[in-house]
């Protein structure tokens, strides 16, 4: 069996800079209670998103086993727009509703949810059989984890905590099981 685990990143300081969008002082202090519940689970690989603030979240771990993160660039989150939306709920809405939509320069569910699944199957096959931390952020976890089945869904995305963890197993490229790991009780 492979364990897969999606950590959803923990609260970010709001800028425009995607990429660099780092971790608020509440989202530092998250981080820190994922890294403790992850030093139970016999972690051997840390990956992560480009993005800063999902490498914080998993830096914990990472330095703990004393291991480099690698980063994966299909583990990014979804791009729903290139120009900014004038309601973002209305716009996260639409995409979810209608799988092949997508908003100008933005990914569908579809397209978006084909790069996290290979992106997911490529890390199968590299680490069978181990304990994988995977960086990363709601909505792309949430469209992968919706491959596999279909109860996560919008309404499943829209209540996710930040940070969130999710322990996936897999038998080759089958999902066995999924269990949430709760941080401080939640």
């Amino acid at each position: 069996m492979t364990n897969l685990y999606f950590v959803r990143h923990a609260h970010s300081a709001y800028t425009s800079d995607e990429l660099n969008r780092p971790l608020s002082e509440k989202g530092f202090a998250d981080a820190t209670m994922v890294t403790k519940l992850l030093k139970t689970e016999e972690i051997g690989i840390v990956v992560s998103s480009p993005y800063k603030r999902a490498i914080q979240t998993v830096e914990g771990i990472a330095q703990y086993i004393n291991t480099e993160i690698d980063i994966i660039d299909g583990l990014k989150e979804r791009t729903l727009t290139t120009v900014p939306a004038k309601d973002f709920t209305i716009a996260i809405e639409k995409v979810w509703e209608d799988y092949n939509f997508s908003w100008e320069g933005g990914e569908s569910n579809f397209v978006a949810q084909k790069r996290g699944v290979e992106t997911t199957f490529t890390i199968l096959e590299k680490y069978k059989g181990e304990n994988i931390v995977i960086g990363t952020h709601g909505n792309i976890m949430v469209l992968i984890m919706n491959f596999f089945n279909g109860e996560y869904d919008f309404s499943f995305w829209q209540n996710l905590n930040m940070p969130d963890i999710y322990k996936l197993t897999f038998d080759g490229k089958v999902l066995k099981s999924v269990q949430r790991l709760l941080i401080n009780g939640k």
